[in-house]
């Protein structure tokens, strides 16, 4: 099977040459805004990073406020990077660039794609998103694997255990990010409605060659707005509002 590192090498070879004019990274969100083929385009993906770096001498970003220098190629090669801030310029740059295939978007937030497919069956949900109280009565069984549990939750630790046994699994995009995308889809049977989930998720086709099924991310529609909300900390329910579309994209009917 396709490998992470493989699936990212497989996505460059899709993007064009674009002109990074902005790169922001918030609170919550990193955003990279690019001029594409006419079209001004942002890209978003979760900001990930940690504080060792506030305190000393090495720098999280080394390239800190020259990162507009850079290619759009040179910027999405950051999804290699060993820094996790980088990554997420990366992948926002990613998806900031990729090909832009709106006859496979669907109108449909993924919690209305796992109440469909997970109706009186069994969902592993890698990640614990805003609408799980929402979506737990709707399906049979609903197990949430989470790095830092809630209430209901089971730890990260028992993927192993509990993604075999799921009629529907649904994982998180943040597992780009650090790395655990892997082992996470080569954990469910095969065959199994399998949905990569949340703003970050790249909406490219490649992923379906990974054993992606479905994949329910974002579209920034307004970038002026949400690089407003980005820079003064909002989060994801409030750039929404700003001018973010959510979309399901897959090769087969979800009406």
């Amino acid at each position: 099977m396709m490998t992470q590192s493989n699936l990212f090498h497989r996505i460059l070879e899709t993007l064009p040459e674009a002109q990074i004019t902005a790169i922001h990274i918030g609170l919550y969100w990193t955003a990279v805004l690019a001029e594409v083929d006419g079209e001004t385009r942002c890209g978003l993906a979760a900001t990930v990073g940690d504080d060792s770096h506030h305190y000393t001498t090495e720098a999280a970003i080394p390239r800190a406020g020259y990162l507009t220098e850079l290619s759009s190629r040179e910027l999405a090669e950051y999804v290699h990077s060993s820094a996790l801030p980088e990554v997420s310029v990366g992948l926002a740059t990613i998806n900031a660039l990729l090909p832009r295939q709106p006859q496979m978007w669907v109108d449909l937030h993924s919690k209305q794609v796992l109440a469909r497919l997970g109706a009186g069956k069994k969902v592993a949900m890698v990640g614990h998103f805003p609408y799980v109280p929402e979506l737990r009565p709707k399906v049979g069984t609903l197990w949430v694997l989470e790095q830092n549990p809630q209430d209901g939750d089971l730890p990260a630790s028992a993927a192993a255990e509990i993604i075999p046994q799921a009629d529907v699994v649904a994982i998180t995009a943040m597992t780009l990010l650090n790395r655990t995308f892997d082992d996470l889809i080569a954990l469910r049977r095969p065959g199994v409605p399998t949905l990569v989930v949340g703003p970050t998720t790249p909406l490219s086709p490649v992923l379906f060659e990974m054993g992606a099924t479905i994949l329910s991310g974002s579209v920034v529609e307004n970038p002026a707005a949400v690089l407003r909300g980005l820079r003064e900390g909002a989060n994801f329910h409030q750039l929404r509002q700003m001018g973010v579309r959510l979309v399901s994209m897959t090769t087969e009917s979800l009406v």
